[in-house]
């Protein structure tokens, strides 16, 4: 699909520079547009959706300091309208986390 933010980051022709692991957490199906739709009914799927996130940090050797974002709405930076989550992680120990998003971390 040629108009996919997420193919084209796979495809490399979009950086993403982000965190050195950067894991997109998604449902299957299409539950929601983003996390401000959520409500209390979606409890049980949001807790199946950070299991997921946890065990993605520990496959990816994160070693329990990770980040899990999602944002809601275009002018938070949303352009994927389907809930979904980033698992941000694996800065050196050396570099400090980013207080913000795209901070540049100098690496």
């Amino acid at each position: 699909m040629t108009d996919c933010v997420f193919c084209a980051i796979v495809a490399g022709t979009i950086p993403s520079t982000v965190a050195p692991v950067h894991v997109l957490v998604i449902p299957k199906r299409h539950v929601v547009d983003s996390a401000a739709d959520l409500t209390v009914d979606h409890g049980a799927m949001l807790g199946e959706l950070f299991e997921l996130a946890a065990a993605v940090a520990e496959l990816e050797h994160l070693e329990g300091t990770y980040r899990v974002v999602t944002n809601s709405g275009a002018d938070a930076g949303q352009s994927v309208f389907h809930l979904h989550f980033h698992v941000l992680g694996g800065w050196d120990r050396d570099l400090q986390v980013p207080a913000a998003l795209g901070e540049d971390l100098g690496a």
